[in-house]
């Protein structure tokens, strides 16, 4: 169960809608390292904001919601 770094440039069709997967990103909100249960979706999307800085928007599994991950993150299979 290894991680892979997923660049925020990668096409999208590369990326495989609604398999599930695990997340880690460092949420400034709580000031740790934090791990989801996602899915990419139609809805999911990523890219870089007007700031520079890259971002995804994943299905939360557990909350039932869309959540974001800006800066880094790693992604590994469910």
């Amino acid at each position: 169960m290894g991680y892979a770094i997923i660049s925020h440039n990668q096409r999208k069709d590369n990326m495989t809608t609604h398999k599930t997967f695990y997340i880690v990103y460092y949420a400034k909100k709580h000031k740790k390292h934090i791990t989801r249960l996602a899915k990419h979706d139609e809805k999911s999307r990523y890219g870089t904001s007007k700031k520079g800085v890259p971002y995804y928007v994943y299905y939360d599994m557990e909350a039932h919601n869309y959540r974001c991950a800006s800066g880094s993150w790693k992604v590994r299979s469910a």
